[in-house]
């Protein structure tokens, strides 16, 4: 029996809407699975194609031979036909094909069902590459989606029309992400493995928490405040430094928020992280100083050479400074630079 029309159309529809396909890629699926039935149906080895018409679901069936080289060194009859002997072919040129229109095949059940395997093996391998493409130039960019499941300390997010991996190294601690937990997070890789496309998510970098401000902080979005970089210890603590470009608007009142509600927001999407924000300033003593908040300075001396500088505090200064298991200290360092 062979595949019929009705069938050739109502799968390519059918595959189109359950995949999120263009009607176009399952049909050349279909031409794919067609051809490799074909060639399995002859008992000699041929290469040949099929072309389905896209509106009548009717299809023609032809065996090709490769043009190559008089001298082609892996030559072989049943594929190849040497350039000499295809001169009377239209538009001939080495690396085209010469196709003969053959009487297509009567497929039995088991050849049309393996038809139908090829069919969903070519969708899904559409399927992924539509992923790999639509997803790939948005590395780096900031996604949301819902928890769906955990797995090994990892956390699956549903992102629509992708599953993406918030991998444990990149959680938030104590962030406390449940099942149907709406949640924002960095694209930070797109990577293809024989499953498919892997999506992997961060939560810890200081772009994440720089690309919540400006989603939060119009002002930063629209370009007139400028973060000037970020330093983090997840879901504890964390400074930016910002700089106006125009003179009159207070970046850190602005990134506050009334009531310090834009800065609470932020707060609250990365599990309550308190975060300092501090005067950009491209002097560095002066950067530094501000960096070192809520201590007071009394003197510092910046070492070029080795791009360093040693701070002067007061005793009851020094533990603020430093503060808990250095904390301060090195978030000021990050931030500088």
């Amino acid at each position: 029996m062979a595949i019929s029309n009705r069938e050739i159309l109502l799968t390519a529809e059918v595959l189109s809407r359950e995949k999120d396909l263009d009607r176009e890629v399952i049909f050349l699926a279909v031409d794919a699975a067609l051809a490799t039935a074909t060639r399995k149906f002859h008992k000699d080895e041929i290469n040949a194609c099929v072309d389905v018409d896209r509106e009548t679901g009717d299809y023609a069936t032809f065996r090709i031979w490769d043009i190559v080289e008089d001298d082609h060194e892996e030559f072989d009859e049943a594929f190849h036909i040497k350039v000499s002997d295809a001169l009377n072919v239209d538009k001939l040129e080495v690396g085209g094909v010469v196709k003969e229109a053959i009487e297509r095949a009567e497929f039995g059940r088991i050849q049309a069902q393996a038809a139908k395997q090829v069919i969903m093996q070519k969708v899904r391998e559409a399927g992924r590459e539509q992923v790999i493409e639509r997803f790939e130039s948005r590395v780096g960019e900031m996604v949301s989606g819902t928890v769906k499941r955990m797995e090994r300390g990892d956390v699956i997010v549903d992102l629509g029309d992708a599953e993406a991996v918030l991998q444990r190294r990149n959680q938030i601690p104590n962030d406390g992400l449940r099942t149907g937990d709406r949640i924002r997070a960095l694209l930070q890789e797109v990577r293809p493995t024989n499953r498919g496309p892997q999506l992997f998510l961060d939560r810890v970098s200081p772009e994440f928490l720089i690309e919540l401000f400006k989603i939060e902080v119009p002002e930063v979005g629209e370009g007139i405040i400028e973060i000037h970089g970020a330093a983090r210890d997840p879901g504890i603590r964390a400074k930016i430094a910002v700089q106006a470009n125009d003179k009159r608007i207070d970046p850190v009142g602005a990134c506050v928020g009334i009531r310090g509600s834009r800065v609470q927001s932020v707060s609250n999407e990365i599990a309550g992280e308190r975060v300092d924000i501090i005067v950009w300033s491209d002097q560095i003593a002066e950067f530094a100083l501000k960096s070192l908040a809520p201590a007071e300075i009394e003197s510092l001396i910046i070492d070029e050479d080795k791009h360093a500088i040693d701070v002067v505090v007061s005793e009851e200064n020094q533990s603020r400074a430093i503060g808990r298991g250095g904390q301060n200290v090195r978030l000021a360092a990050e931030l500088t630079g």
